[in-house]
């Protein structure tokens, strides 16, 4: 298990079944700050701040299309960041059919 810092506008954390989640809210992510005055870097930033996030999830470092369409699910409030995150680590090892069938559960 560790948590890995991105560009001061996100984090990973890897779990010890194999799945990690991303969790970013900066430009370029699907979030509020998407298109937020790209000129502005986050890294000069002291704080960095959303109202929400993205997520994508890893499995041994290779991304999983849990988005539908698309491999990342983006406008997530904190409180829904939070329950993708217990799902994530609280997944068996190497099952991804229990992790896709418990974020069909969520209905966010």
């Amino acid at each position: 298990m560790s948590f890995i810092a991105t560009q001061n506008k996100g984090f990973r954390i890897n779990f010890e079944n194999g799945f990690s989640i991303s969790v970013q809210w900066g430009t370029g992510n699907y979030c509020e700050k998407r298109t937020y005055n790209t000129d502005t870097d986050p890294t000069k930033e002291r704080y960095w701040e959303s109202i929400n996030a993205e997520i994508a999830v890893f499995e041994d470092g290779r991304m999983l299309p849990i988005g539908g369409d698309d491999q990342v699910i983006g406008w997530c409030s904190a409180d829904e960041v939070a329950k993708y995150i217990t799902i994530v680590q609280s997944t068996t090892a190497g099952n991804t059919e229990e992790l896709e069938e418990k974020f069909k559960e969520l209905k966010i």
